[in-house]
C-alpha cells in the first residue's frame, strides 16, 4: 500500500492511471493505492498513512485489535503526540497524549500496548463500561493484573485515574460477557459481597451439571443475565429442565434483563440484598 506521492516518485502519472484503470492498483481511500484486493484492515492501514508520524492505534480501535474490544468501535481512534496538529478526517477521533509510549505492532497495525490500551478506556468511559474493559482484557490474556497496576501510575494526575484506581483490584478474567461485569459492579457498588463469576455447580456424585454466571456459592444464590439468546425455543427448554435441577437442589436463582441492568439497577441492589438476609 502506497500514498500516492510515494508511487508518482516511481512513476509517471501516465502510468499511475493505466494501472489503476486495469485494476493494477486499487484505490483504497483519497490518495492511498494497494497492489492487492481488499482486506478487512486495508481502509484502516490506508488511514493511518494518511496521518502524522507517529499516529497509533489507541481506546476502543486498539482494544479490539488486542482481543478485548467488548465496546463498540464506531469510529477509528488515534493517539498523537501532544504538539502533533490534529488532523480532521471524517470518522476519525484523535486524542493528544503527554504520556509517552512505545506502540506495538498487532497484525502489522501499530497500537498503544494492551495494560495501557485497558487503562486508557478504564479512566475514560463510564463507569458500568470500564469494568467489562478489564475484565475482558484479563480474560484475553493480552494482560495481567501486575499489568494493570505498573500501568496506573504512568497515568497519575490524569483524568479518570481515580475510577481507573479503583476498578482494577475488581477486575476477574472469569466473567465471559459485558453485561455479568456489569452486574457484578452493580453488586459491589450497593454495598453487597462481590459475588463470584461463573460458578459450577455439581450434582452429588460430584459431576459438574451447570454453569452459573454470578453467585454465591455458599448461599447457594445463582444470579443470571438473560439476554436476547434465552427468547430461542430450544434455549428456553433447556432453561427450564435447568431452573427446576437447581431449585431441587437448594439454588435459589435470581434473573436479570436490559431493563434492570440499564434503567433499573436499585431492583437488582433491593432483589440480591433480600435473598443475602
Amino acid at each position: 500500500m502506497w500514498r500516492v506521492e510515494d508511487l508518482l516518485r516511481r512513476l509517471t502519472v501516465k502510468r499511475l492511471r493505466t494501472q489503476v484503470r486495469k485494476e493494477e492498483l486499487l484505490r483504497v481511500r483519497r490518495g492511498v493505492y494497494a497492489a492487492r484486493p481488499y482486506e478487512d484492515d486495508d481502509e484502516l492501514r490506508a488511514l493511518l498513512l494518511c496521518l502524522p508520524e507517529g499516529a497509533t492505534l489507541t481506546r476502543q480501535s486498539a482494544a479490539r485489535r488486542h482481543g478485548f474490544g467488548v465496546l463498540r468501535e464506531d469510529q477509528v481512534h488515534v493517539q498523537l503526540p501532544a504538539d502533533v496538529p490534529r488532523p480532521r478526517l471524517p470518522g476519525l477521533v484523535v486524542h493528544h497524549s503527554v504520556v509517552p509510549v512505545r506502540p506495538v505492532l498487532v497484525d502489522g497495525l501499530p497500537c498503544v500496548p494492551a495494560a495501557r490500551c485497558a487503562v486508557d478506556l478504564a479512566r475514560s468511559v463510564r463507569r458500568l463500561d470500564a469494568l467489562p474493559v478489564l475484565d475482558a482484557a484479563l480474560r484475553s490474556g493480552a494482560v495481567t493484573r501486575d499489568d494493570l497496576l505498573a500501568e496506573l501510575p504512568a497515568h497519575r494526575a490524569l483524568r479518570g485515574v481515580r475510577q481507573a484506581r479503583d476498578l482494577v483490584p475488581l477486575a476477574d478474567g472469569r466473567a465471559e460477557c459485558r453485561q455479568e461485569s456489569q452486574l457484578r459492579l452493580i453488586l459491589i457498588d450497593g454495598r453487597l459481597p462481590a459475588p463470584e463469576p461463573q460458578i459450577w455447580v455439581h450434582d452429588p456424585y460430584g459431576v459438574r451439571r451447570y454453569r452459573l454466571d454470578l453467585g454465591y456459592r455458599e448461599r447457594r444464590i445463582g444470579i443470571e443475565y438473560d439476554g436476547l439468546s434465552h427468547l430461542d425455543r430450544e434455549r428456553l427448554r433447556y432453561d427450564r429442565e435447568r431452573v427446576n435441577w437447581l431449585d431441587a437442589n437448594g439454588w435459589r436463582m435470581r434473573y436479570f434483563t436490559d431493563q434492570d441492568l440499564y434503567h433499573h439497577p436499585y431492583r437488582i441492589v433491593t432483589t440480591i440484598r433480600a435473598a443475602l438476609s
